[in-house]
């Protein structure tokens, strides 16, 4: 597989997993969160913090490393990430009981989120939580202080909660026009890059799987920055390893030319996300380098995508989102070539661990 710029015109009617109007509507919704979150903002803002924690574990460490790097260019504010395992064991000598903690989780009962509510709660801190499933452990009163309650769309949540935070502070001026844009086109733009890249999806992933029949012990590797390593991090291992149980590993751009470089041969497996953040650079030099030594590489470049109405200076905010849209078809032929459905878990709270 090499590097495509071919997206193909297709319509939402017959692909597979794929319901446009639930698509539309799921982000339209998640949208239509704003005011509810800007209002639990105004309230955090208003008994003040000394510090917001993204904390998560797995798929919402991912998506807690996406929103911190968004932020760390842009604000000012006292932001950081943690990973709920190691804040339980390591703990952090800057969390005090004015720190804020925002959360995500699907379940709304993940073992090491529980106890980490637990935890936050014991030193004082505050915890807002976006919980996908109503009437789970984490949506109790006792668990949190500020709760959102909708499914899906844990990335686009969080942004908005950064953007607000940046705007309250000064940094985000063009906070209205943004929100207007995203209101008025951001559903039917990332339905649009599902329903585009649907067939070149479907022979990436006929390409995939017969390469890792031929090859079952090569892992694949998966290589991003910015908001994209996040993803690169999350596809790897909560998608390809816990869903589809193929090997990868998962690397930044930055790192990728300190060791993994070396041993890319011929026919390695390599796919790269590219974005359109400020560290775009930084995968447009691995890209320069990959043709160079292989000849089994793909490249995934949001840049490639209309996104109609979306203005330039804000599509880096979203890249991350546009190649959820990609992978997310990726996965449905994935699962069709595998021949098993990716909900199928072998070890993953099937039994005590």
């Amino acid at each position: 597989m090499v590097l495509t710029n071919a997206w193909t015109e297709n319509t939402g009617a017959n692909l597979r997993n794929f319901n446009e109007q639930e698509a539309l509507d799921s982000v339209n919704g998640a949208l239509a969160l704003r005011s509810q979150i800007e209002t639990i903002i105004d309230k955090i803002w208003t008994e003040g913090f000394d510090g917001i924690y993204f904390i998560g574990i797995g798929g919402t460490y991912a998506s807690s490393m996406q929103v911190e790097v968004y932020m760390r260019g842009r604000s000012r504010l006292p932001v950081y990430v943690e990973n709920a395992a190691e804040f339980l064991t390591t703990g952090n000598k800057r969390f005090t009981n004015r720190s804020v903690v925002i959360l995500s989780s699907v379940s709304g009962n993940t073992k090491e989120m529980v106890a980490l509510v637990d935890r936050v709660h014991e030193i004082g801190g505050r915890v807002f939580s976006f919980i996908d499933t109503p009437g789970s452990i984490l949506t109790n009163p006792d668990k949190q202080d500020y709760l959102v309650v909708y499914p899906k769309n844990e990335q686009l949540k969080f942004y908005m909660v950064a953007n607000y935070l940046m705007y309250k502070n000064g940094e985000f001026n063009d906070y209205d026009r943004y929100n207007q844009e995203m209101e008025a086109h951001l559903a039917r733009v990332l339905a649009d890059v599902e329903i585009q890249s649907d067939s070149w999806a479907y022979n990436y992933a006929k390409a995939c799987t017969e390469f890792q029949h031929a090859h079952p012990d090569l892992p694949r590797y998966f290589i991003g920055s910015g908001n994209q390593y996040g993803a690169t991090y999350s596809y790897a291992m909560c998608y390809w390893e816990e869903q589809m149980w193929i090997r990868t590993k998962s690397i930044s751009c930055q790192e990728f030319f300190h060791g993994m470089q070396e041993i890319i041969v011929h026919d390695t497996p390599v796919t790269l996300f590219m974005g359109e953040d400020e560290q775009r650079p930084l995968a447009e030099r691995v890209a320069h380098f990959l043709p160079k030594v292989c000849g089994n590489y793909t490249i995934i470049d949001t840049k490639e995508f209309e996104l109609a109405g979306i203005s330039p200076e804000f599509r880096g905010s979203i890249s991350h989102l546009v190649m959820h849209g990609v992978n997310n078809r990726v996965d449905a032929y994935m699962e069709l070539f595998l021949r098993h459905p990716l909900s199928i878990r072998r070890y993953y709270r099937q039994f005590a661990y």
